[in-house]
């Protein structure tokens, strides 16, 4: 699914809204898959453990959330994946989702790392925003040390002064370069962490900008958070791309991928 011949695509809404809401965005993503031929792998959180302030939105919760998941991947015959926060959070998740996300803030913790090796899914780790592409090598030990062979890194940014990101290109190959496979975060790389005070902010008009660069770059897929209406979303608005915008985002990445695969 993820194997590098072709980019595969992590896409979806960042949070479950709602029911009605996920399953419109679900249903619109595959019609795009279908017709453009690519790998979709369909992606929502459940809860927004770590939004900045307590009054905002978080989600479902992992049982509610994760079972609207499993049954959008069963219905729409689409591979679901989303992130999860505790060991006892992957025991759940498992049994429904078909790859286990391991957030950037959360990827060093050894025992979250341990669980989900052992879930028997494949695992999508998202590189730390204040970890170098080299300091990934330990985190594949710890998975490989359960026999978890099927695994992937995700590069989305890394810390840049107070509220700023930097996506660094060089990270792709240098991950890459090791042996790993790797997908890059177009919409968190262009995230202000907490840039509005109570709530973070972002340059979503960048988010395209970025992804082209790292399909030409070299790497094996493009995370993708996307909204019918980002300026009414729930949670990261700012950095969210259009819904109505991804056809023609994933056409011109697919043409980009044509071309500079022969030096990748």
């Amino acid at each position: 699914m993820i194997d590098g011949e072709i980019p595969a695509f992590i896409i979806g809404p960042c949070v479950i809204e709602d029911e009605n809401f996920i399953w419109k965005v679900a249903k619109k993503l595959v019609e795009l898959s279908d017709k453009l031929h690519f790998p979709l792998i369909f992606k929502a959180s459940y809860d927004k453990a770590n939004r900045t302030s307590i009054d905002s939105f978080r989600g479902p919760g992992v049982k509610n959330g994760c079972k609207i998941l499993g049954q959008i991947g069963k219905e729409l015959g689409v591979p679901v994946t989303t992130d999860v926060h505790t060991v006892e959070e992957i025991e759940i998740a498992s049994e429904f989702i078909d790859f286990i996300q391991i957030p950037a803030f959360l990827c060093r913790q050894t025992d979250l790392i341990i669980s989900a090796g052992r879930s028997g899914r494949p695992v999508n780790v998202k590189k730390g925003q204040f970890l170098s592409p080299i300091d990934i090598a330990p985190i594949a030990s710890k998975l490989e040390s359960t026999g978890c062979k099927d695994y992937l890194f995700t590069e989305r940014g890394s810390t840049f002064g107070y509220n700023n990101l930097v996506a660094d290109m060089r990270s792709l190959f240098w991950i890459r370069d090791q042996g790993y496979r790797v997908v890059f975060d177009a919409t968190h790389s262009v995230q202000r962490p907490g840039g509005l005070g109570d709530k973070s902010s972002g340059d979503g008009y960048l988010a395209p900008v970025l992804a082209r660069a790292a399909i030409a770059t070299g790497c094996d897929g493009v995370f993708i958070e996307t909204h019918p209406d980002p300026k009414d979303a729930k949670s990261d608005g700012p950095n969210q791309i259009p819904l109505d915008k991804i056809e023609s985002l994933i056409k011109k990445l697919m043409a980009i991928h044509t071309i500079s695969r022969v030096d990748n």
